[in-house]
């Protein structure tokens, strides 16, 4: 009986594992280029092949915030009318021509900057700081009070926020019974200075998140640099300016990026207390913006006042950012 016949390669030897398909030495490998030397991946095809997991983030990117910011753009060069003539035309640049001549929009544009600087930049940011100062040195019973309470009026929804501030507010509101109970003049805040209510009422509901973003800066502030200014006879006030304050600078930008970037859309708070009234003492852009498109259906030239909005955010982003570049500078 014969057996088992064994073969030879050409080399004189027996073919082992390595020569198998897809062993160390069969197809599996890479193949060689002349003279021996592996194919390498190219950087571009490396750095395409690290990119594929980012795809799908991409697409929906693309899908749902690119997509409706260039039909945006593209509705606010028309005269699209949701009711009326049924044709839409390309206008050019008459909607912003029409829109930086129209008084309504001029004094929107300043109620809107009056409302950012004064319930956001002044407001939030400052009370925020305050309030993340003194919880430092609190007992552990009165942050949690103060936290309850001022994280409670940030997590209301917009539109509750806006009736209970209607109800505190308005002529036989709250506010004015206590100033009764006081014996102090009363008046109808949301038609004297509803504006002014309005930036009170945002400061009021958007302060936890400067309190928040203040606290954890806090917490990084060297306590050798504190206790030196201290040993030094710096003061509390001297501490904080000359301390405290340039070491969470970042901190300062970045939180006032964030909430000047929330307060230009805030819409639901004002149009519940006010609806951009009594005329259009109270209306910013987003409310005449909304007035525009859906209550007089201009579509294109609402389009046009939100595409104004969308670049006066960016702006106030470009000069942030700015900032901290020159602060890492």
């Amino acid at each position: 009986m014969s057996g088992p016949t064994t073969t030879l390669d050409g080399g004189g030897r027996n073919p082992g594992p390595a020569d198998a398909p897809g062993g160390p030495g069969g197809s599996g490998r890479r193949a060689a280029g002349p003279g021996g030397a592996r194919r390498s991946v190219s950087p571009a095809a490396q750095g395409l092949l690290r990119g594929l997991p980012l795809l799908p983030s991409a697409v929906l990117l693309a899908v749902f915030l690119a997509g409706p910011i260039g039909y945006c753009v593209y509705y606010a060069f028309t005269n699209m009318q949701l009711t009326g003539s049924s044709s839409t035309d390309f206008v050019g640049f008459d909607n912003f021509t029409r829109a930086f001549g129209d008084p309504d929009f001029l004094n929107a544009v300043w109620l809107t900057f009056v409302f950012v600087i004064g319930s956001a930049v002044i407001g939030q940011n400052t009370l925020g700081l305050a309030l993340a100062v003194l919880m430092e040195k609190a007992s552990k019973p009165v942050k949690s009070i103060v936290n309850l309470v001022v994280i409670a009026a940030w997590v209301l929804p917009e539109v509750v926020a806006g009736y209970l501030m209607y109800a505190f507010f308005f002529q036989q509101g709250s506010l004015n019974a206590i100033l009764d109970t006081l014996h102090l003049p009363q008046q109808n805040w949301l038609y004297t200075l509803p504006i002014l209510a309005a930036c009170l009422a945002n400061i009021w509901r958007g302060t936890a998140f400067s309190m928040m973003v203040y606290s954890a800066a806090l917490n990084d502030v060297p306590q050798e640099l504190i206790e030196a200014a201290e040993m030094d006879g710096a003061g509390p006030w001297q501490r904080l300016w000359r301390v405290t304050l340039p070491v969470i600078r970042r901190s300062i930008m970045t939180n006032l990026m964030l909430i000047t970037l929330q307060t230009l859309s805030v819409f639901g708070l004002i149009y519940t207390m006010t609806r951009g009234g009594p005329g259009n003492k109270s209306q910013t852009l987003p409310i005449f913006m909304y007035q525009q498109a859906f209550q007089n259906s201009l579509i294109g030239y609402g389009t046009a006042i939100a595409l104004v909005l969308l670049l006066v955010g960016a702006l106030f982003s470009t000069v942030y950012i700015r900032l901290l570049k020159l602060e890492e500078d």
